[in-house]
């Protein structure tokens, strides 16, 4: 193996930094070799803070409706094709029962910018699941939202809140989004969450149109720099009824290779294996938790409606990936030597750099 790329992943292991040339002679010095070296590295650098245990979350798709026109999105305000839904309030309800019943200690409300969600209707529903469930944590994923609205939710009992920055490259960022979205204020939300006090997580796509070794990078060192709680990365995959629909999707083996990177920036951080991970590559889940992922988030929204959340093309949404197939999640995760546990799964103080 290349002696360099050796010295970095040693580096990385030891000071959780890098620099931006350094990241990207890491990233466009992946081989199945060196891929399988970080692998190793980070299931040490996981297992030294969290064992083998692998947390689960149940995500709640609340509505499909967005006002926005991410070019990259299923759920664009411009597909015409797309099957809209909306989740009541007690359909929402209902769904957290069902979860806490099959041993859910986190509820991950996921949705469009949609409207019709406001403060006094999310606040409401963010009360009723912490009265009737208090073990358990509630995360949001809903968005570009104002410091007000994350400080009303906070108070009303949230606890998490998922934005993924997407792209730490603001040219990158325009061309992934439409012209109203701004990369300067995805990064102000993200730093009005850590300001409010919530556990944040950012996160971005592998392979997105326009994407290099440059731009990831940037992702990298926003990560290491940002220090979030949590973060979501995974492979891009196109729709059809997008500009990008006819790009090619990111890879699951890159994807990986970017999982044990991470590990080793923040040991402590909750790395999801995600859908789209599984949709890519019957196996990717497993892969991801091999790579150094931690957490798992099948999928609790009505059969009725999973289908109709269409982010990208094929997206699974029936099945072992489903939150009622827990023994089949518990018997993959156990294959691979990890176990799945029943807790909130809160996340680790990630030690500031005097503490490393």
């Amino acid at each position: 193996m290349n002696e360099h790329l050796l010295s970095l992943v040693r580096k990385l292991k030891e000071t959780h930094s890098l620099s931006l040339a350094e990241y990207r002679a890491l990233v466009e010095g992946q081989t199945p070799e060196l891929a399988a070296l970080l692998a190793k590295e980070a299931d040490e650098a996981r297992r030294a803070v969290y064992g083998n245990e692998v947390f689960v979350r149940g995500l709640i798709e609340i509505s499909s409706f967005c006002k926005n026109d991410c070019r990259y999105c299923g759920l664009r305000r411009s597909n015409g094709q797309a099957e809209r839904y909306r989740l009541t309030e007690d359909e929402i309800l209902s769904c957290a029962r069902e979860g806490y019943g099959l041993g859910f200690r986190t509820f991950v409300l996921q949705g469009g910018e949609d409207a019709w969600f406001t403060d006094e209707r999310l606040c409401a529903i963010v009360k009723e699941i912490k009265t009737e469930f208090p073990d358990c944590a509630v995360t949001l994923s809903l968005g570009e939202r104002s410091c007000e609205s994350y400080l009303a939710l906070y108070k009303a009992g949230a606890d998490r809140y998922l934005l993924r920055h997407e792209t730490a490259d603001e040219e990158h960022y325009a061309k992934l989004h439409p012209a109203e979205l701004h990369f300067e204020n995805r990064m102000r939300c993200l730093s009005d969450l850590r300001k409010v006090g919530y556990a944040v997580g950012c996160g971005f796509m592998v392979g997105s149109p326009g994407q290099t070794a440059k731009t990831l990078a940037k992702d990298l060192k926003f990560v290491e720099t940002f220090r979030p709680e949590m973060c979501g990365i995974g492979p891009f995959i196109p729709h059809h009824a997008t500009p990008f629909a006819n790009e090619k999707p990111g890879s699951v083996e890159q994807t990986c290779y970017l999982l044990s990177v991470l590990r080793l920036i923040h040991p402590s951080l909750l790395l999801p294996a995600t859908t789209a991970l599984g949709t890519l590559d019957a196996r990717g889940r497993e892969k991801g938790i091999l790579a150094g992922a931690n957490v798992v988030m099948p999928n609790l929204s009505p059969v009725g409606v999973r289908k109709k959340y269409e982010l990208y093309n094929g997206k699974i949404c029936t099945g072992e990936e489903s939150a009622q197939c827990r023994d089949c999640l518990d018997l993959r995760m156990k294959s691979i030597g990890y176990r799945v546990v029943v807790s909130r799964g809160d996340p680790k103080p990630i030690p500031r750099k005097g503490d490393l």
